[in-house]
């Protein structure tokens, strides 16, 4: 891998990293975006649960054992990526941090502590600098998305309002999720029995406008993830409104978003801003479709035009790999942020 040694060769080390759930499809998507993008490893710990111990994983050809995180001492990582649920997290991410090892949380547990930062590194990466301990917290997939691409548009001119709707594929439940859709697609075409386990309602051939379980608003607890976070890394005085719906598709998310602006401005210069922002690629002349995104490391943007009535309003269409860059791309890109800060 010559550009891992240009890696190396910058920051002069190599680091000991640990990937707690890594047999999930997040713990896949990690392992490989480990390996696209060179990170600079040089020591791998592959942890999972007792059921999943003695497992074998394969990375950059060779063959790692995964071993129980119930038995794992933190003492010799340097960062370790959580993405094994929210229980798993609020039991060892403590831990962790006791050894000295920073921990990046792909759950939903931190993220709304005031102390622990919420970072998306192409929009809020300075908040980095400020933390008090060493656990960072990794958004919610719709919500990086959203400001990712949202964050040039805020930089030139302020949004103060936000409505959002969502179309999140099956793969932000998880495996199990990926294979109901499949096994339900086949029943019906079979014409035989079909189960319902993991969604509240049939979701092949459907939507279910419910994701998480219901708050006492009326909200989704999605819903107000998406609100909370929004105000937590972008701008605390933003209004957010969110709908998000749960789509018989394997895998990335698409978002159809409405903006209000402080001030009035020309499409040409919201599209310039798109252009040039960061993990964006933006087009005026086509639209993206969630599986134009599969596997790619952007956000896609497309369909930006202004509301009829309201002269500092817009809507646009968003679409990104959401086990990519909203889950494994995000924390890695972390992970970079704080080796480029010689924070580790």
């Amino acid at each position: 891998m010559k550009n891992l040694n240009l890696y190396q060769k910058i920051f002069n080390m190599s680091y000991k990293v640990a990937i707690i759930g890594a047999t999930g499809a997040v713990g896949n998507k990690l392992l490989s975006t480990l390996i696209e993008r060179n990170f600079p490893l040089k020591e791998l710990y592959l942890l999972a649960s007792n059921r999943s111990e003695g497992k074998q994983l394969k990375f950059k050809n060779r063959k790692f054992i995964v071993q129980s995180i119930e038995k794992f001492d933190f003492k010799d990582v340097d960062i370790a990526f959580f993405s094994a649920g929210s229980s798993v997290s609020a039991k060892y991410a403590k831990e962790a941090e006791k050894k000295n090892c920073y921990v990046i949380d792909n759950t939903s547990h931190f993220r709304m502590d005031k102390n622990i930062p919420l970072i998306v590194p192409e929009v809020n990466h300075s908040e980095l600098g400020k933390m008090r301990g060493k656990i960072i917290s990794n958004p919610n997939c719709s919500t990086i998305q959203m400001l990712v691409a949202l964050r040039p548009i805020h930089n030139i001119n302020r949004i103060k309002k936000i409505i959002v709707s969502t179309y999140q594929s099956v793969s932000g439940a998880g495996q199990q999720a990926m294979n109901e859709l499949t096994n339900q697609s086949k029943a019906i075409i079979e014409e035989k029995e079909l189960r319902i386990e993991n969604f509240p309602k049939q979701i092949a051939f459907n939507v279910i406008p419910q994701i998480d379980v219901f708050m006492d608003n009326g909200y989704t607890k999605e819903e107000m993830k998406m609100v909370n976070e929004t105000k937590k890394i972008l701008d605390h005085s933003i209004e957010v409104n969110a709908t998000c719906v749960r789509v018989p598709s394997y895998i990335s998310h698409a978002e159809s978003v409405y903006i209000e602006l402080e001030n009035d401005i020309d499409l040409t210069s919201l599209e310039n801003a798109l252009n040039n922002g960061e993990g964006v690629i933006y087009s005026s002349s086509d639209y993206h479709t969630p599986l134009d995104s599969t596997g790619q490391d952007a956000v896609y943007v497309s369909r930006l035009r202004r509301d009829l009535k309201k002269e500092n309003a817009f809507n646009l269409w968003i679409v990104s790999d959401n086990l990519l860059i909203v889950a494994a791309l995000n924390s890695v890109q972390i992970g970079e942020a704080l080796i480029k800060k010689k924070m580790v």
